[in-house]
């Protein structure tokens, strides 16, 4: 977390003293996806864990209706009226909190006014959640502050259609899930459609989880995550003369699937509905073996969930491919998949804590020579979800 010492000065030197009003810290991870890759839309489950770093808030009461934003990460701050929250794309990273505020109103809360600066340790455009991470600290030190109940399933749900509706961005569920939810050295089972969860020992021991991130510019995702959700929709369909109550892939098991996958005509269709259905198995899989600690069959599945993401659903590209055959050449890796919608973005490995000075030199530096670009890594464990820091 950030030197809180250091971020209470920067505080008060743009928003100064303000006599006995305290200042309130609160912290909320990223978040990484571990294995469960485009099942959500499909009704199956997802596998995620919070990190160790996120976005600390320091929060501070006004006495009138002003709401201060600043953050260490970007030079725009400013003060809005709390009877004027409305989008504008001049105030840029603002309009995160800015819809958690709006979202909180319409839904009877009266937000009060009040000085803010965020801190993120989250990399921009990782694929780490850094927009969930900040819309939850929001929501849940806002709730806090006004002595609202803090109901973190809620503040999740509240974020994301903040998010959706706001920001206008489509997001699924499992991004602010997480980063509420989450809790040390422990993933998340979670069924998206219907918020079903569990959480699941993820003791690693001597491992370490390494993200690296290509740092490839995403082209193409939208079209193609439209695309990959209509062949799954179509496999359905295909599928219904065998099951007429069949409305998602998730609702098949991988036995029937086998056994009836004939009936889709289209072989990338079908290629597309493997995927899933072999996916929500591998997840399934994965917590039965890490409630029986066994990370090397963890990183067997991880490695399969890569291959069926490169070779069925096709959405892997070069450098993730790249990255993630590097990561298995490195001795104490046993496992390493891409991570998030694909086509760049960022891989996760499971790395032995004696191989990962190794792992980031000699990943990183076959990946420049055979992709041109340089990769970012960050070691991570698995922390807790949103919550107050005791100062």
């Amino acid at each position: 977390m950030a030197d809180l010492q250091a971020l209470k000065e920067r505080f008060t030197a743009l928003y100064g003293n303000a006599g006995t009003e305290p200042i309130h810290v609160f912290h909320a991870p990223g978040r990484v996806n571990l294995i469960g890759e485009h099942t959500d839309y499909n009704g199956g489950y997802v596998f995620p864990a919070a990190l160790t770093f996120g976005t600390t808030m320091l929060i501070r009461k006004r006495g009138d209706e002003q709401v201060g934003f600043a953050s260490t990460n970007f030079p725009l701050h400013k003060h809005i009226s709390i009877n004027n929250i409305a989008f504008d794309p001049a105030d840029d990273w603002m309009n995160y909190p800015k819809g958690i505020i709006r979202e909180l109103q319409q839904r009877g809360v009266s937000v009060g006014g009040y000085d803010i600066l965020y801190s993120g340790a989250i990399p921009n455009g990782s694929g780490l959640s850094s927009s969930a991470s900040i819309e939850v600290v929001t929501a849940f030190g806002l709730l806090t502050m006004e002595g609202q109940p803090t109901d973190k399933v809620q503040i999740a749900l509240l974020s994301q259609k903040a998010e959706n509706e706001f920001m206008d961005v489509k997001c699924g569920i499992m991004d602010q899930f997480a980063v509420a939810m989450g809790k040390k050295d422990h993933a998340i089972l979670l069924m998206c459609d219907t918020l079903e969860y569990k959480h699941v020992p993820f003791q690693s021991g001597a491992y370490k989880l390494v993200i690296g991130n290509t740092n490839k510019k995403r082209g193409l995702v939208d079209s193609a995550y439209n695309e990959r959700r209509s062949q799954c929709e179509q496999a359905v369909k295909d599928l219904q003369s065998q099951f007429p109550e069949l409305t998602l892939l998730g609702q098949l098991s991988l036995e029937q699937f086998n056994e009836y996958q004939h009936l889709i005509p289209d072989e990338t269709v079908r290629k597309r509905a493997k995927h899933v259905v072999e996916e929500i198995d591998r997840v399934l899989q994965s917590m039965k073996v890490l409630e029986q600690g066994d990370l090397q069959a963890f990183g067997q599945l991880m490695i399969g969930s890569h291959n069926s993401l490169r070779d069925l659903y096709e959405v892997t590209c070069l450098e993730l491919d790249v990255m993630v055959e590097e990561a298995l050449k490195v001795t104490g890796v046993l496992g390493s998949r891409m991570t998030g919608a694909g086509f760049g973005g960022c891989t996760v490995s499971l790395v032995h804590e004696d191989s990962v000075d190794s792992f980031i030199e000699q990943v990183g530096r076959v990946y420049k020579e055979k992709t041109g670009l340089t990769a970012d890594f960050y070691v991570c464990d698995i922390g807790n979800g949103v919550e107050q820091v005791s100062v």
